[in-house]
Order: structure tokens, then sequence, then C-alpha cells
């Protein structure tokens, strides 16, 4: 089976978030399954550098301009770069300028991503034509709605990694875009006045899939549809909607293979994790103890991911004797409120305004928490990172939060299937109630190292997902 996957981002040449990890790992383990697998990208500078040579596999007049489509391989997967240096070569961000303000022209730059991937259906590639293309989030959602305008010459499949983003531009764009005129309409693309490139996703696709079993369930319902969930509901009625949780790339995410880390450690030798703790203390300014847990967050700095919950409920934590060392970016007063914390509390918090994968990782291997108390969380990679890590998750019951991590509670302690602590409402309260379970827990370090193994040793790695995704595609005729 020949596999084209539409995307944006891929680790780690260019990431903005877990999208990247994604389309890092899923291609190499469906190419292990027995799959021919080729992705398609826009050619941002990143892509192009990183990739380096590349063969011309065509050049078109397009509605977006003259493109050059190449092809090249990164780490053993087939690639195809759309080359069109006007909308394609900027500096930073893929979906905005240095002032974070949206590129007025996105509509048009990711329409051709959706644009070219029919194309490569119906066969602009002589050598290759694929029979399944895979579209990932509103960037690449136009591809399902060119694919069905053309008569559907390869089936489709589109991801929600997250719901929220919909890429939603002015309907007078429409003429421009080479699309039926009467896809301007509720059962189309249309979306309040407007061409929602996500809606596209979801209402053209001969599937669609979302990244944990949990979110493919809440995204039906008002509070996480985001406006879609009347057309998801239909979807899923007819047997078009389902949950494939996310993978980890353990030859990147494991103590035992980690070069990033200054000592490595597995579920029966844990003396490197309290190396790597001694030595982000050291590294962060905190004061260098094992008597009390060290917690960390890794996050987008947003009230989705549960961040002002956190600062309410850190008064807590740090009276209980907890360290916090923080590494992320985004909302202005979250930003400026947790360094002020970390003023107030340097021997206590730790703060990185930004993003740094070394960091990243050194943080899991080192933190005896990992919090991610997000009001809603597709799937969530770092509690899978933390688990790996012997970093136990404390986190929401949410999508693939609540897939992922089972609660320390008295049962789940007794059948040793405990993993984390998970608390199920978005109020300050249940946070404060959970991190005093993670210092109940602590003060019991057989328990502990006992959950930590437990963690350890389960296994998400892409290997599961890769097999689900197969048996999905061949469902589809």
């Amino acid at each position: 089976m020949r596999v084209l996957h539409a995307c944006s981002e891929l680790f780690p040449l260019l990431k903005t978030g877990g999208l990247a990890d994604v389309l890092g790992a899923l291609p190499n383990a469906q190419i292990a399954a027995g799959a021919e697998v080729r992705l398609l990208m826009p050619g941002f500078p990143a892509l192009l550098q990183g990739i380096g040579k590349t063969s011309i596999v065509s050049e078109q007049n397009t509605f977006a301009g003259k493109i050059t489509l190449r092809y090249g391989v990164y780490n053993h997967v087939g690639i195809y770069l759309i080359d069109a240096p006007d909308l394609y070569q900027r500096p930073g961000s893929p979906y905005h300028d240095g002032d974070q303000l949206e590129y007025a022209d996105n509509y048009k730059r990711f329409a051709l991503l959706g644009w070219v991937a029919c194309e490569l259906a119906c066969g602009i590639d002589f050598y290759w034509q694929p029979d399944v293309v895979h579209a990932h989030d509103w960037h690449a959602g136009l591809a399902g709605a060119y694919l069905a305008a053309r008569g559907y010459p390869a089936r489709s499949v589109f991801t929600v990694h997250n719901l929220a983003y919909q890429g939603n531009f002015s309907a007078r764009h429409l003429h421009e875009l080479e699309l039926p005129s009467h896809f301007m309409q509720p059962e189309g693309l249309e979306f309040y006045g407007q061409i929602s490139y996500l809606k596209a996703g979801l209402y053209y696709a001969d599937m669609i899939t979302a990244v944990s079993p949990t979110y493919a369930q809440e995204i039906t319902r008002p509070e996480f549809g985001f406006g879609m969930e009347n057309l998801l509901n239909q979807r899923k009625q007819h047997g078009k909607l389902m949950g494939i949780l996310n993978g980890v790339d353990y030859n990147i995410w494991s103590p035992q293979k980690d070069q990033l880390l200054p000592a490595d450690y597995s579920p029966r030798k844990m003396a490197g994790k309290a190396e790597c703790k001694a030595t982000l203390q050291t590294q962060a300014g905190l004061t260098i103890t094992s008597e009390f847990p060290l917690f960390a967050v890794i996050s987008r700095l947003s009230s989705q991911k549960g961040l002002d919950l956190l600062l309410a409920a850190l008064p807590k934590l740090l009276e209980f004797g907890g360290q916090l060392v923080l590494l992320g970016s985004g909302d202005a007063d979250l930003q400026n409120a947790y360094q002020k914390l970390a003023k107030q509390y340097p021997k206590q918090v730790a703060v990185k305004i930004g993003y740094d994968e070394s960091f990243a990782h050194q943080i899991i291997a080192a933190a005896d928490v990992i919090l991610v108390p997000s009001r809603f969380e597709p799937c969530g990679l770092t509690q899978l990172y933390g688990l790996k890590y012997g970093t136990l998750p404390l986190v929401r019951h949410t999508g693939g939060l609540a897939d992922t991590v089972v609660d320390c509670s008295l049962e789940n302690l007794a059948d040793k299937t405990a993993t984390g602590f998970v608390f199920r409402d978005s109020q300050v309260n249940e946070l404060h109630d959970a991190i005093r379970r993670v210092f109940a827990l602590w003060s019991e370090p057989v328990k502990w190292r006992r959950v930590q193994r437990q963690g350890m040793e389960k296994d998400f790695s892409w290997h599961i997902a890769a097999q689900q995704y197969l048996a999905m595609y061949q469902q589809l005729g």
C-alpha cells in the first residue's frame, strides 16, 4: 500500500509542537510494517536545508504561482517538497511573522499543500502514486476537498491533532483556490460564512482519526467540539471517526539510550536518575536535595494547558517543599507570572521561556513528576515521555491523558497498575488534592519506585499505532 502524508512539520527539522514528533516517527513505523510511505510538505527553509539533495519531479503553474515539486530522502523516508520561494522562504515560524501575526496569504500557502497532494494522487509523479492521502490538521485540510472535486483518485484520511486550530479564511478567496463553488455550503467547507480548512478535512475525508480514543469521543461534545461537534457526530454515526493513540519513538526517548543526559538509567538501575536530578538542580540554581520531589512543566503556556490552575496551586506545592522547573512559552501574562515566582523562590522555582529540545530531555530525566493539568489534550506526549523516564505524570482526566495514565488510587496501587496521578475537574482544589497525593506517595519510597517501574515498562511505541493505521487504510477499500 502506498501512503502519502500531507503535513507541515517534521521532527527534528521543523517543530512547533507534537505534530512534528508524530510525522518524525509514524512514517518509519509504517514502512517497517510493510507500507510504501512518503511525505508532502511545503518547502520551508529548514526543510530544504535539512533534507539537502533533491531532484525535480515537476514544474507547474498553479493558482498560487509557479512551483517546483522536489523529491528527496530524509531518515529513510521519501519527501516531496513544494518549492515556492515567494510563499515559503520566510524566516521563523511556518505560520506567522516575528510579531506573532498570521501571514495574510496563509489561505494560499496551505491550500497549495492540499492541491499538490491531490495532484500526486492523480499521477504527476510518473513513478509513484499514492493509494491513500493522509492529511494532518487544518494545514492539509483541503486535500480531501481537492480529492473530492477530482472524483477521489485516492482514498482520503484526515487526522485531527487539535480541533482548536481550524484554518478559517474569508469566503472571498474561494474563487482563487480552484474549488467548485458549490463546496461553499454547510454540507461542505463553509463554516459560519468562512472557508474552514479543518471542516474541509472533516467533511470530505473517507475516514477521520483523532490522536487518542478518548479525544475522539470528546470532540463530538459541545465543550470540546469548537463548533464541529454536529458534523463529527454525523461522521461517527456512519463509522467514519475513530481514535488511534499517538506513540513514542523510543530510539529518541529512552533513559537507557538518551545521549543528552548526564547519566543513563533503567527500571531496575535507577541511580542515574538521581544524578540527572542533582545535575539539573545545580544548573537551574535550585537547592540540591533528594528529600523533596522535583516537578516539571514542558508546555505551551496557555489556559488550555491548565497552567493558570497550576499557578494558583503552586503556593501549596512550594509550601510542601516541592521544586518546579518550567520550560515553555505562550501567554504573556502566564510567562510573567511564572518568571515572577522564579524570582520570589529562586531555590525552588526555575523558569526558562522558549523551547530547547536538549533541555527538555534533561528536565524529563531529572524530574520526579511531570505536570500536565490540561483542560483538554488531544493526546499529549510529555506524559508518555515521563512514563518511560520514571517521571510520574500528574494529569487531568481528558483526551490522551485519560488513555495513558493510571491513577495511584488505593485499588490501583494494590493491583500494581498505577502509573501516575489523575484528577477529574479543572478546579484548583482538585489539583491541590492530586499534589497532596504526590507527597503522600513520595513519603513511601518502596511504593514510589514500584509505580515508577510500572510506568517505565509500559509500551507506547509507534509500531502499535502504525498497525492500526494500516488496518484502517485497508478497510477504506
